[in-house]
């Protein structure tokens, strides 16, 4: 290993003093009228691949020929492109400053990014529209719903599925800081806010697949956030009836140190009245969060990352009423409550990173983080129901005929889990005029304490069940306390080299992973490459193709069966990703527009099979002897459908099985079926959204905002999971949110201080839909009137609801 580095060392200072010989460097920074950092501008030598990006403080530096007359161009996306002539010596540093013009016919505070071509994986996402979108979670993960290959059927939740993966196959990193979500949430009303502040946000990439192995160890996805390095004084704050915010963020006048704080606050309990079951519901979700930065000197920075986050929830249900069947066969659902549940979540986080620049070649990181989520879920909850046959149709059902079955049931929990998070972690990155060389090695120790007292007792027309005539039983028990210990490791190296031809160029990127985890002993190795064509017969066309093997090494979760048993022989999950894709522009009424499509398939293996509730994964370690496939395709348009606003809307096909291993069903007759293939609980045939921006042509301050998504139904799986082909659906999911903008404040030689503020009025949900997350399964003691002795009772989201939002930047 001492062998390696030193090799490594001596390879770069060798290539660094032969490459330097002939050449110049040439830095700067980039800005808008206003003064603003332009982020991820590109910084190109016209006839040459040489090229760089701006980082969060709009500056580049880049390596140029010397002693040659060469032409620098800067080019982003909703500015005009500027072009400089230089010619500098051999070893000269030259400084060029730049300021670009927004184009004529972008509106006024609005700027875009996210139509430029991709150069790997990723796809860079539009959130300067974020203020202005209607949003009942208060989350930035709202957005990503609207892209292709992304699934969710919960709009109280930040939780989504990215081409069949579950929840937990998303990774997200917020500087390079890898993000952790509580593990004990069980509902979306208990989620508080996500990790991710919008107003303090400079970037976003996203990966639905195909990802290079600089990014860690899931099966499904990568969310590539970067938070802002302050330049100059900006601020916002926010209020509406869902909750409120306020962000600030500043440098020094030497522009050493920054700083970029937010806090936020957050209630839905005005949205949970639209619940069908009535109550006092007191949500309340508080974040702060806070980026700072320090040059120590021209080659050495450090930076902070913290946050505390407090969710708290709470709720005292009274009664329920709801309607559930089929036109010909209908029934109520009443139910009386007596008890309360307190929840309890609160996150720690904070992340120390060293920044080393020996050269304007090398970059080396240094990243230490201390992770703790402490979580509490308790409830005594006694519930009296009944159900009826009624009259009418399912959705107009009121007078019941005949009572079918009675019942009660008490529910407790006393559930704890404190989890600890330490790691250390090294990245470094080689920059070379065609291309860079990335490395990384991490170490994380787990310790994690669980302790779970669950139990329900069960009562249908006076007798408990299971019955018994000496004793009362109780339904279900469930109780866990367990300790983990564990450390893992791991690393990255992956290499990009950009190939110039005749007919065009091509951008290479193959890489590997390996990890190891002390507690089940395995070690994976997982290879990965990417290409991206750029013909120069269709210089507005560019393809993209990935390949590479994905493990996912199990969490705590993943490793705990529903009676708290740990399962260490459970090893990584697997995926196989196979993706091809293409980035179109094309220009419908004189303006740009992109095409994008992907088609992929992944094969699975050694799959955690589990059970989904609400946003509760419940894992089955048992069955981690399973094999499947995730195949689809994915469709996105993007682009300005009313001049000087951009719109896009997203269609994507989807089709993800699993087969378990020697599983098998004993029918009646004795006889043994094998169900092979069934669907996985996240498997969506199609999945439709859309998000579009309007203003009044005579008056662009007058904004309005839409966002539709339309989803087929998730597969829902029975009372027992002893059957997994016998499968339901949760019906499709559909819901519209409007917005309507207007400015009330605009910045003048009056008011300097404030830039704009902006009034927004919300119609969530606008047509009322009722969408189901999950069934109540409620059991009677016996089969009456021809009718099965379990129902599924139908658990609706949110219903149409109104929301005022002010907003002021400053």
């Amino acid at each position: 290993m001492n062998r390696l580095i030193t090799s490594l060392i001596i390879y770069l200072s060798v290539y660094n003093c032969i490459y330097s010989q002939n050449t110049a460097t040439i830095n700067g920074d980039v800005k808008d009228n206003e003064g603003n950092a332009l982020v991820s501008t590109s910084v190109s030598i016209k006839g040459m691949t040489i090229r760089s990006i701006t980082n969060d403080r709009g500056q580049f530096d880049l390596k140029i020929p010397a002693n040659k007359s060469i032409i620098v161009v800067f080019s982003h996306l909703g500015y005009k492109d500027s072009e400089d002539s230089v010619y500098i010596d051999i070893n000269q540093v030259y400084t060029l400053n730049k300021v670009l013009e927004q184009n004529t016919e972008q509106l006024e505070n609005v700027t875009v990014y996210g139509t430029q071509k991709r150069e790997n994986s990723l796809m860079r996402i539009d959130i300067k529209s974020i203020g202005q979108l209607p949003n009942s979670s208060g989350n930035l993960e709202t957005i990503l719903k609207t892209l292709p290959g992304v699934a969710s059927g919960n709009e109280l939740s930040s939780q989504y599925s990215v081409r069949g993966g579950s929840f937990d196959e998303n990774l997200i990193y917020v500087n390079d800081i890898e993000i952790y979500r509580p593990l004990l949430v069980q509902s979306a009303q208990q989620e508080g806010l996500s990790f991710i502040n919008p107003d303090m946000v400079s970037s976003i990439q996203f990966s639905a697949g195909g990802f290079d192995a600089q990014y860690g160890d899931k099966l499904s996805s990568v969310l590539d956030i970067k938070y802002k390095r302050a330049t100059e004084f900006n601020g916002s704050v926010m209020g509406s009836l869902l909750g409120a915010s306020a962000h600030i963020e500043g440098a020094s006048k030497n522009k050493r140190f920054s700083i970029n704080s937010g806090l936020r606050y957050k209630t839905t309990q005005y949205l949970l009245k639209t619940l069908d079951t009535k109550g006092d519901y007191k949500p309340t979700f508080l974040d702060f969060q806070t980026f700072m930065t320090y040059d120590i000197s021209k080659k050495l920075d450090i930076s902070l990352l913290g946050n505390l986050a407090s969710n708290k929830f709470s709720r005292v249900p009274k009664n329920r009423s709801t309607t559930f069947g089929t036109f010909q066969q209908s029934f109520n659902f009443t139910a009386y409550y007596e008890g309360q549940e307190k929840d309890i979540f609160s996150t720690y986080l904070g992340a120390l990173s060293l920044n080393y620049h020996p050269n304007e070649r090398v970059s080396l990181k240094l990243i230490g983080t201390a992770f703790n989520s402490d979580e509490e879920i308790t409830y005594d909850i006694l519930k009296e129901y009944l159900i009826n046959l009624a009259t009418g149709g399912s959705s107009g059902a009121k007078d019941s005929l005949i009572n079918i079955g009675i019942g009660s049931a008490l529910d407790h929990a006393r559930d704890y889990l404190n989890s600890v998070i330490y790691s250390v972690e090294h990245k470094g990155v080689f920059l070379e005029s065609d291309g860079n060389l990335r490395w990384g090695i991490k170490a994380q120790k787990e310790i994690i304490y669980d302790k779970i007292n669950e139990w329900e007792m069960l009562d249908s027309a006076g007798i408990s069940l299971p019955f018994s005539d000496k004793e009362v039983n109780l339904f279900t028990v469930n109780k866990i306390n367990n300790n983990l210990n564990s450390i893992r490791t791991s690393g990255y190296i992956q290499n990009t080299k950009t190939y110039n031809f005749k007919s065009g160029s091509a951008s290479i990127t193959i890489g590997a992973r390996a990890t190891y985890w002390d507690y089940n002993k395995q070690v994976n190795i997982s290879p990965r490459g990417s290409i991206v064509i750029k013909p120069n017969a269709t210089p507005n066309l560019s393809l993209h193709f990935s390949a590479g093997l994905y493990y996912q090494p199990p969490f705590y979760k993943e490793i705990r069966d529903p009676y708290g048993k740990l399962y260490p022989q459970t090893k990584a999950q697997r995926s196989f990703h196979l993706v091809a894709g293409s980035d179109f522009t094309f220009h419908a009424w004189n303006r740009p527009f992109i095409f994008t499509s992907e088609i992929y398939y992944k094969n699975l293996t050694h799959l955690a099979i589990y059970k989904l509730e609400n946003v509760k994964l419940q894992y089955l370690p048992e069955y981690n002897k399973a094999k499947g496939y995730a195949t689809g395709i994915d469709f996105k348009v993007y682009g300005e459908f009313v001049p000087g606003t951009q719109s896009w809307f997203s269609l994507s096909f989807l089709s993800t099985k699993e087969d378990i291993y020697n599983d098998l069903i004993k029918n009646n007759d004795g006889t043994i079926t094998y169900p092979g293939y069934y669907k996985r609980p996240t498997d969506q045939l199609m999945n439709f959204s859309l998000f579009f921006q309007d203003y009044l042509p005579s008056n662009p301050d007058y904004k309005v905002h839409l966002m539709v998504i339309y989803g087929s139904g998730f597969p829902y799986a029975g009372p027992y999971y002893s059957q997994p082909s016998k499968t339901y659906s949760l019906g499709a999911y559909s819901r519209i949110d409007i917005g309507f903008s207007r400015v009330i404040v605009r910045k003048n030689k009056q008011n300097s201080l404030v830039k704009t503020i902006w009034l927004t009025a919300e119609v969530l949900n606008c047509l009322d839909t009722r969408n189901i997350v999950s069934y109540d399964w409620v059991k009677t003691i016996e089969s009456q009137m021809g009718v099965n002795a379990y129902f599924a009772v139908p658990n609706y989201l949110t219903g149409r609801s109104f929301n005022l939002k002010i907003s002021a930047y400053f």
